[in-house]
């Protein structure tokens, strides 16, 4: 890599690893061994470029395009930067990726023996977004979940070298938990893009229409069905909540802020009162530490 590509690179891969003090549990916290923290960091630098490609979410002047070999004309085309992305991954197995968030990442897939597997996996849940933007039942939704978010917590389990198949069982069902959970809280947002996760069963049941889901605040109906898919959470958490007492020390410790933090924003949805359309709600720091000590402590 010469020179001038490094400082052509640096702002767009600074400000995807920034967006981890946004999500709703620590990326890396700073109590991890700094082996562990650099190589999560890298494999959460994939994801959430991954994420953004298919959300149209780059930054503005079509820098991450060019470092993927895109041209201007078709840099806008999502499917067409997803291919191209892949192929650079690709690389990371096999060779020397454009992209800096894949450099840095094929470090990480040398030292912890990572398979293309669940990086595949993201990327095709991203794809996906481009082709659904509507599940019928909890079923599909859970199948996309199974692409978007299971991959990541196997990836945790990969680096730290703590995968077993009941430890990815458990992992899985905390992962679904987490993204049904950024769901409901991002109803609107989603709507905006125009994509519904809310089953649509779910929403027939409940006799919801798109059409309430674009309101300033939520109606009656609208509150119960998050309610409802709010309780599948909570459930998918607690029995995905093993996990935490599998495993010990900092690792321990980590699975626990994953899980309190699904938690904690199941709280703060309750707290209001189940009403998500205004914006996300989100869990404060104290909240999100009292619930690390009770998933700590096997309650829940």
């Amino acid at each position: 890599m010469t020179a001038p590509a490094a400082a052509h690179t640096g702002a767009p891969e600074r400000g995807t690893l920034a967006k981890a003090a946004d999500e709703n549990f620590p990326v890396a916290p700073f109590f991890l061994p700094r082996a562990w923290r650099e190589d999560l960091m890298a494999v959460y630098g994939f994801a959430r470029l991954v994420d953004d490609i298919g959300d149209g979410d780059l930054a503005p002047g079509g820098a991450d395009a060019r470092m993927l070999g895109v041209s201007a004309t078709e840099a806008e085309d999502r499917t067409v930067l997803l291919d191209a992305f892949e192929t650079d991954l690709r690389r990371v197995f096999d060779g020397e990726p454009r992209h800096p968030l894949l450099r840095r990442l094929r470090p990480t897939v040398r030292r912890r023996s990572l398979t293309p597997e669940p990086f595949l996996r993201l990327i095709a849940a991203n794809r996906q977004d481009q082709l659904v933007s509507r599940y019928e039942t909890y079923d599909d939704l859970l199948a996309y979940c199974e692409l978007s978010a299971n991959p990541v917590g196997r990836l945790v389990l990969a680096v730290t070298g703590t995968s077993t198949p009941e430890r990815i069982r458990r992992s899985d069902a905390v992962c679904t938990a987490l993204q049904i959970v950024e769901h409901l809280q991002d109803v609107a947002e989603d709507l905006g893009r125009d994509r519904v996760y809310l089953p649509a069963a779910d929403m027939k049941r409940f006799h919801v229409q798109e059409t309430d889901l674009a309101a300033p605040t939520a109606s009656a109906s609208v509150r119960a069905l998050v309610a409802y898919e709010a309780q599948r959470a909570r459930d998918l958490l607690n029995e995905g909540a093993p996990l935490v007492g599998s495993v010990h020390g900092r690792l321990r410790l980590l699975l626990a802020g994953f899980v309190a933090g699904g938690r904690a924003a199941i709280r703060a949805i309750a707290a209001a009162e189940h009403d998500v359309l205004p914006g996300p709600p989100k869990p404060g720091k104290l909240r999100l530490l009292r619930e690390v000590g009770v998933t700590l402590r096997g309650e829940g």
